[in-house]
């Protein structure tokens, strides 16, 4: 006698919280680097909680979805945006005292993403246009992020920044569109065929 259940487990789609906090937070921290103003609290606290914990929940819900990209990507770049936080904050304790990073480790680092967000890259191609403008832009904010460091050419950082917010706006985008396009059941906010 086969005493088993099938049972179906039905969640909502995580990717709008993800993106949210990856776009949000993105958008921020390039209005940073284009020089509307200083790196602060609001960049810091959203990278933290927004770009950081948000994304990591979602993440783990893609895992849920059976969502090998997408459980990836936003666990990935979740934890990318705290650990750019601790970066920027270690060195700001009596624990942490010695340990800033300089350009070319913050350059290094930067690169290392954008080696791994360009094979995430190769995986839009089956995904819709928005997901491939998304993540090839976000393919040339870390390559860009990375020379400006390792030259330390400062018009390049402002030119990431209009990427970066560009980027993050994609994101932003993508979000609201999937929030209402299931919740219209049509296409309200087009995501470009696959």
């Amino acid at each position: 006698m086969n005493n088993t259940e099938n049972v179906t487990i039905t969640t909502a789609n995580p990717a709008p919280l993800g993106l949210l906090g990856f776009g949000m937070t993105t958008i921020l921290l390039n209005l940073h680097n284009v020089g509307l103003y200083g790196l602060n609290s609001v960049i810091i606290g959203m990278g933290i909680f927004v770009g950081g914990l948000a994304q990591v929940i979602a993440g783990v819900q893609e895992f849920k979805k059976n969502n090998t990209f997408g459980a990836t990507a936003f666990t990935a770049y979740g934890f990318f945006w705290i650990t750019l936080c601790a970066i920027w904050l270690l060195p700001r304790f009596s624990f942490g005292d010695g340990l800033k990073s300089d350009e070319t480790a913050v350059g290094w680092f930067l690169l290392v993403w954008g080696v791994f967000s360009t094979f995430l890259f190769i995986g839009t191609f089956k995904m819709n246009r928005a997901m491939q403008i998304l993540f090839g832009s976000l393919v040339g904010l870390f390559f860009l992020l990375a020379i400006k460091d390792f030259t330390e050419i400062s018009l390049l950082g402002k030119v990431a920044g209009v990427v970066g917010i560009f980027c993050g706006s994609t994101a932003l985008y993508i979000s609201v569109a999937q929030v209402l396009n299931e919740l219209y059941g049509k296409t309200v906010m087009p995501l470009g065929a696959k």
